[in-house]
């Protein structure tokens, strides 16, 4: 099957979410399986083009936004080797320091008009290289335009006759709605498609509500999650999600057990498996060393890798650290964003400097080191459509203490000291639970290192390898090759 990822963000090249792991991984187990994987994003000026070895193909295209023509380059290059993937290069809307906005946090004020012509550019880019899809599977809001496009603009184009669409959604908090009356003529859209069976969302022109209206299939990166965005957690959204029921399909993420091992990561000063976990106490007194605590194997040492958002449950996280000092925990925190709650981290490592340690500019080996080093890691989202780090602390033996959502409840089972099951700490916020007391249940399990060995290694046999969501995606994919000769308009 030929199949094309359109996104806005793929690992290595860019990175600001969860989003660019998935679009960086998942084509290379669907590459395995047989499938013909291509994925196009766009050139950002951050990406390094002598380091990827960028190949610029010899295509100038142009494409319309509202009534300007906009040109752009496609310049491709290897993903580990065989899978392709194309550059959208044009200098006015992505030659900037910044991805989606500026280093304050503030988005870029022209956000619309960069993804409605990314998304006219991809369609062309396809095109050009001549690669007919049987599917284009299409990520976030940032490419919800293109289902629409080939329903209602290119509905007459041969080219994408035998093309489904898939759209996933990574977030539905991030949606992309703007103003509609100047948004339609800029995106090319006729006001006859601007309903609400279609593209009009409570008065605005919503990018993600086009996706979901004209996609052959939705997915979503959880099955906890398809449930949740149907309810009180689809912000807005429930609605047409309850309409298009039988079309959602909910798909846990995986992750790279190749890049995501304990054994051979190149970040670690000392290795360790599941079968022989010894060196996880050097990694923990190195995590201890370069955090300035004090090198003691008895302190409970927690780490925390994740986006400043409040999302993440960063007041939960905070009023947690207030309230263990009396207890021998140590907390390291690595992220970036929000400048309220990166104040406030610091505030709390200025305060209790022996117990505390905040990172505030990602650090990729630092990230692997409080994988390993830590005894458990904390994740208290208060929504996580699927989550991988709670899968990757999985991978190194470190434990999970995490809020009942999304993803997490997925793939966190809450220990039990009767049967000695379980791979984690749950609590749910949305019963009035606490995560102090989660955080404060784990440290006194940890005395016990009998028990506690116990859980590691119920926690290295998790297993979420992409391999075991393979045959739900083919399958997935397979429903929307079956619906590409049926459009129908869903009411909503």
């Amino acid at each position: 099957m030929n199949i094309l990822m359109v996104s806005s963000e793929c690992v290595p090249y860019v990175k600001v979410g969860g989003l660019a792991d998935v679009v960086g991984t998942l084509p290379k187990y669907l590459k395995k399986q047989g499938h013909d994987v291509r994925i196009i994003i766009p050139k950002y000026r951050s990406i390094d083009g002598v380091k990827y070895n960028l190949e610029t193909l010899p295509y100038r295209l142009t494409v319309k936004v509202g009534k300007e023509q906009e040109s752009f380059r496609i310049k491709t290059c290897l993903l580990d080797g065989n899978v392709p993937v194309y550059f959208i290069e044009n200098m006015r809307y992505f030659n900037r320091l910044g991805i989606y906005g500026d280093e304050s946090g503030i988005g870029y004020g022209d956000n619309r008009e960069r993804y409605i012509f990314f998304s006219k550019a991809a369609v062309e880019a396809v095109k050009a290289i001549m690669f007919r899809p049987d599917v284009i599977h299409c990520h976030d809001w940032h490419t919800g335009l293109i289902p629409a496009y080939l329903k209602t603009t290119h509905a007459n184009d041969g080219f994408f006759w035998n093309t489904s669409t898939i759209y996933t959604i990574h977030n539905i908090s991030y949606q992309g709605s703007f103003e509609a009356s100047t948004t339609l003529p800029l995106a090319g859209f006729s006001w006859e498609d601007y309903k609400s069976d279609k593209l009009e969302f409570y008065n605005t022109f919503n990018f993600m509500k086009a996706g979901l209206a004209y996609a052959d299939i939705i997915s979503t990166v959880s099955p906890t999650y398809a449930k949740e965005i149907q309810g009180p957690a689809g912000n807005g959204m429930e609605v047409v999600l309850q309409v298009r029921e039988k079309d959602l399909f909910g798909i846990l993420n995986g992750i790279d057990y190749s890049y995501w091992n304990p054994a051979d990561d190149k970040y670690l000063n000392a290795k360790y498996s599941s079968s022989d976990i010894k060196n996880k106490s050097l990694c923990k007194k190195h995590l201890q060393e370069k955090c300035r605590f004090a090198v003691d194997e008895k302190a409970f040492v927690i780490g925390c890798v994740s986006r400043f958002d409040s999302q993440k449950g960063f007041d939960l996280i905070m009023d947690t650290i207030n309230k263990v000092q009396h207890l021998n925990i140590q907390i390291v925190v690595l992220g970036s964003g929000d400048m309220n709650i990166r104040n406030g981290l610091l505030y709390l490592k200025h305060i209790y400097p022996e117990k505390v340690s905040v990172w505030t500019t990602y650090n990729e080996p630092l990230s692997h080191e409080i994988y390993a080093g830590a005894d458990a890691f904390l994740m208290p989202s208060k929504f996580e459509p699927c989550g991988l780090s709670q899968i990757i602390s999985l991978a190194y033996g470190t434990v999970p203490i995490v809020n009942k959502t999304g993803g997490l409840a997925d793939t966190i089972i809450n220990f039990s000291k009767d049967s000695l099951s379980g791979n984690g700490f749950v609590f749910d916020f949305s019963k009035g639970e606490q995560c102090v007391d989660a955080v404060i249940n784990a440290y006194n399990v940890y005395q016990n290192q009998t028990v506690w060995n116990k859980i590691i290694s119920n926690a290295f046999s998790s297993n979420y390898s992409w391999n075991k969501s393979m045959e739900q995606y083919e399958n997935m994919y397979n429903t929307a090759v079956q619906k590409r000769t049926a459009y129908t308009i869903y009411q909503i």
